[in-house]
C-alpha cells in the first residue's frame, strides 16, 4: 500500500515579476531531502529542473540566476490553443 506524502512547501516560494512578465516559483520538498525547483507562467505551463537542489535557499538563486541570465521569457511558454 503506497502511502500518501505530504508536499512541504518551502517559505520562498513567490511571484517573480521581471520585465513586466510574472512567474509563480514554486519551491517543495522531494521526500528524498532534496528540493524540487518549478515554475509556473500565466498560461499554466511549468519548468521544472531536473535534478533536485540541496536546499530551497539554492533552489532559489538557480531560478534568480536563470532570469538575470536568460530573461524571464526563458520561463514563459507559449499560450495553449486547447479551451
Amino acid at each position: 500500500m503506497e502511502e500518501e506524502y505530504e508536499v512541504k512547501y518551502s517559505p520562498l516560494c513567490q511571484d517573480v515579476e521581471s520585465d513586466g512578465k510574472k512567474v509563480e516559483v514554486m519551491i517543495y520538498e522531494d521526500g528524498d531531502g532534496g528540493w524540487i525547483l518549478e515554475v509556473v507562467d500565466a498560461h499554466g505551463g511549468s519548468t521544472v529542473w531536473g535534478d533536485p537542489l540541496e536546499s530551497d535557499q539554492k533552489a532559489w538563486a538557480e531560478v534568480m540566476q536563470c532570469i538575470k541570465d536568460e530573461g524571464i521569457d526563458s520561463l514563459i511558454g507559449e499560450p495553449s490553443s486547447l479551451h
